[in-house]
């Protein structure tokens, strides 16, 4: 057998080798990433400061802000890293932390949106059993299958695509670390282990996209059978920015996923992966803010209180929601 070395670290892509070009993706994905930054951190705030917004609902829209600051601070740092310095080596330990990483927070991402739809569900078409279905020790559950469901997929995905032998080409064809363009690099030739991985995740994925269209099925029949058309514009109010949110996060993961890995990836083909991993946090603060009238009065509360004299504060001891 030739004598072949084993890769230690792995060479990213960039998305430009003109300088210039360069200095415009880090000085946008710059931009788009605080915009993410500050849009999340801000429904953060003010569903935890706001008492209006302490409900079950809005309990699950923070943790879902919390996944979103942590599943692009994953990718796009290091992507705006690479376009100042050019050096787009990344260590394979740092590697497998992307890897990692990003199924964590995806696999999580689906799970919550998918507790939110059943929320929503509970919410409208069973009212009046919602608070024995809906109560915290149920939401505590659900929120941590969400995130410990994510923990097994990605250990099981990361520990079956680092298992295999990397001793060839080095270069991920993508601007981030993750399992199709590492296993194109691959020397393994029996990937049977990690196929079978990468179908039970794709099965979990198809399960959820299932239970939340049945879910919004069911809610927009209810709200079809609704009577007056404030109870439906109310009832349209809560669920729309969800449903929004739902689609932008599946229609860019399927186009991203279903999309075959090229030997040569084109920069259209990049673009892709950053409606993928970048967009997704970046809309959902702006739909949640522009659609949403209880975060938009909230917001304005929470401006009010901080913002206002003291003494005239102090007047203000009762807060209607």
């Amino acid at each position: 057998m030739p004598n072949v070395s084993t890769v230690t670290e792995f060479l990213l892509m960039s998305f430009s080798e003109v300088r210039e070009l360069q200095l415009v993706h880090a000085a946008l994905f710059l931009l788009v990433y605080l915009t993410a930054l500050t849009g999340n951190l801000l429904i953060v705030a003010i569903t935890a400061l706001d008492r209006c917004l302490h409900t079950l609902m809005y309990f699950f829209l923070r943790n879902l802000s919390i996944i979103d600051l942590c599943y692009i601070s994953v990718t796009v740092p290091k992507s705006i890293d690479i376009s100042l310095t050019d050096h787009r080596s990344i260590s394979r330990l740092g590697c497998v932390a992307q890897v990692f990483l990003v199924d964590l927070f995806a696999g999580s991402e689906l799970l919550v949106l998918t507790a939110m739809s059943y929320d929503r569900y509970a919410a409208i078409c069973r009212p009046l059993h919602y608070e024995l279905i809906m109560n915290n020790t149920a939401c505590g559950k659900m929120l941590a299958a969400s995130w410990l469901s994510g923990v097994l997929i990605s250990v099981l995905l990361s520990a079956s695509t680092f298992s295999l032998r990397f001793c060839g080409s080095n270069i991920v064809q993508q601007f981030f670390c993750d399992v199709s363009p590492l296993l194109k690099i691959s020397c393994s030739e029996n990937h049977v282990a990690i196929d079978v991985r990468i179908i039970g995740g794709s099965a979990f994925g198809i399960v959820c996209f299932i239970c939340i269209v049945v879910s919004y099925v069911r809610i927009f029949q209810a709200v079809l059978r609704m009577p007056a058309s404030e109870s439906r514009a109310k009832a349209l109010s809560t669920c729309l920015p969800h449903f929004t949110v739902f689609t932008v996060f599946v229609s860019t993961a399927i186009i991203s996923y279903l999309k075959p890995v090229s030997d040569s990836p084109s920069t259209l083909d990049l673009l892709v992966s950053v409606f993928y991993t970048v967009v997704p946090p970046t809309m959902k603060p702006l739909i949640y803010s522009l659609r949403n009238r209880d975060m938009k009065a909230a917001l304005g509360r929470v401006l009010k209180r901080r913002f206002l004299l003291p003494p005239l504060r102090a007047k203000m001891s009762v807060s209607f929601c």
